[in-house]
C-alpha cells in the first residue's frame, strides 16, 4: 500500500484577553512566527485569523507531533503580542464588520470581486490534504469519497454562534462560506484530464485565475498530487483534529484498497449528499443521515459506526488505530458545538464560552 501522506492546515481566532473579542494581530503573529516556523505560519484575509500548517507527515503520528508544536508556537507567539488563541468555527459573538482585512492584492482582488460575501466570511476551517500517486487518483478517490463528507463533517461541527446569536446550526461556518462561488459538495469527474478541462475552461472565461479558486470541500489540489478535504470546522483539541484527520486517511486507504479488488465503491449524486451535508450542519452528530442504500434515515451515531467498521481493516497498516478510536470518544462527550452550547445553557455568558473554546485549545499541549 503506498503511504498516504498527511497534511493538516489549521486557522485560529486571535482573541483579545480582555474582551474576548476577534482582535487583529497585525500580522505580528506571522511576523514572528517566520523566525521559527518559516513559511508553516501565515496571515489569512482577515487580520484576526492565523493559519498554520504542518509540512509533510508520514503518518498520523507525525502528524500529531507537528500539529501540536505549531499550536504550542502560535500560542507563545500570540502571548508575546498580548493575545490568546482559538479554536472553533466562528467565534460565539464578533461582528465581521468590525474586523480588518489582511492588506494584500490577492485579497483586494476576491474582496473586489466578492464584496460583503468575502467581507463577511469571518470563519475557521481545518483542510486536510493526502498524498496520492498521481492525479487520475486522485479524481476516483474525490468521486468515491464525496459520499463520506457529511459524516466527517458531522463529527468536526463546531460553530454554534453567529455574531451572538445562536443560529439553531450545529455548523453555522458552512452557511456563511456558501455565499462564496465554487464551494459545496464537487461534482463527479470522469478523469483528471475532464477535471483540468473544467479548470482551463474556468481561467479562459474570467471566472477564476488559478485552480485555487475553487474552494469545493473535497477537491484535487490544483498544483499538488493531493486530496484536499476541506469540509470540517476548527475543532478545539489537537484529538479531535488528529482523530478526524486519521479518518480521512483511512477512507483513502480503504477505498484504494478496494480499487485494487476491483471494488468500486458505489457513486452517488451531488444532489443526495448535500442533503446529509444540510443535515450535519443542522444537527451534528445528534441528527439522521439518510442512508442511501436503505433508503432510509439512520441515526448519525449509527451510520460513524458503520464508517469506522468499513475502515478498520487498514487501521493497523496505517497506524492509526489509537487515533480513529478517539472518534468513540468524540460520541461521548459531544462536538465541539454540543460543549459550547452546554456551556452557554450552564453560563448565559458568550464570553464564558469563549474562554471554554481558549481552554480547549490549550488541552493535551
Amino acid at each position: 500500500m503506498p503511504v498516504f501522506t498527511l497534511g493538516i492546515e489549521e486557522e485560529f481566532q486571535t482573541i483579545d484577553p480582555i474582551t474576548r473579542d476577534l482582535r487583529s494581530h497585525m500580522s505580528q503573529i506571522v511576523e514572528g512566527g517566520k523566525m521559527v516556523l518559516q513559511e508553516q505560519v501565515k496571515a489569512e484575509m482577515h487580520q484576526s485569523v492565523v493559519e498554520v500548517g504542518t509540512t509533510i507527515c508520514h503518518n498520523i503520528h507525525e502528524a500529531r507531533d507537528q500539529v501540536m508544536h505549531l499550536r504550542r508556537q502560535v500560542i507563545d507567539l500570540a502571548g508575546n503580542v498580548d493575545l490568546q488563541i482559538a479554536a472553533a468555527g466562528t467565534h460565539p459573538f464578533s461582528r465581521w464588520q468590525d474586523q480588518p482585512i489582511t492588506p494584500d492584492a490577492r485579497y483586494d482582488k476576491i474582496v473586489e470581486e466578492l464584496q460583503d460575501a468575502a467581507r463577511s466570511n469571518l470563519v475557521f476551517g481545518m483542510h486536510v490534504h493526502i498524498g496520492l500517486e498521481n492525479r487520475d487518483l486522485g479524481v476516483y478517490m474525490m468521486n468515491s469519497l464525496r459520499y463520506f463528507l457529511p459524516h466527517l463533517f458531522a463529527l468536526s461541527t463546531n460553530s454554534p454562534f453567529w455574531e451572538g446569536r445562536e443560529t439553531g446550526y450545529k455548523s453555522f461556518r458552512t452557511k456563511v462560506f456558501e455565499r462564496f462561488p465554487r464551494t459545496g459538495i464537487p461534482d463527479y469527474f470522469g478523469s483528471a484530464s475532464e477535471y483540468d478541462e473544467y479548470i482551463e475552461q474556468l481561467v479562459k472565461t474570467g471566472c477564476i485565475d488559478n485552480g485555487k479558486k475553487i474552494w469545493w470541500d473535497l477537491r484535487l489540489h490544483p498544483f499538488f498530487n493531493t486530496i484536499e478535504y476541506r469540509i470540517c470546522d476548527m475543532m478545539m483539541r489537537v484529538d479531535e483534529v488528529v482523530a478526524v484527520a486519521a479518518v480521512m486517511q483511512a477512507l483513502v486507504a480503504k477505498i484504494y484498497k478496494l480499487k485494487l479488488q476491483n471494488l468500486n465503491f458505489r457513486l452517488y449524486r451531488k444532489a443526495l449528499i448535500n442533503e446529509n451535508k444540510w443535515r450535519a450542519a443542522r444537527y451534528g452528530i445528534d441528527g439522521k443521515l439518510i442512508d442511501f442504500g436503505k433508503q432510509e434515515e439512520v441515526p448519525t451515531r449509527a451510520l460513524i459506526h458503520e464508517l469506522l467498521d468499513f475502515v478498520d481493516d487498514v487501521l493497523d497498516e496505517l497506524g492509526s488505530r489509537h487515533e480513529v478510536e478517539y472518534i468513540l470518544k468524540m460520541m461521548e462527550f459531544g462536538t465541539g458545538a454540543d460543549r459550547q452550547l452546554a456551556v452557554f445553557r450552564q453560563t448565559g455568558d458568550l464570553k464564558k464560552v469563549v474562554d471554554y473554546i481558549i481552554s480547549e485549545t490549550h488541552y493535551g499541549l
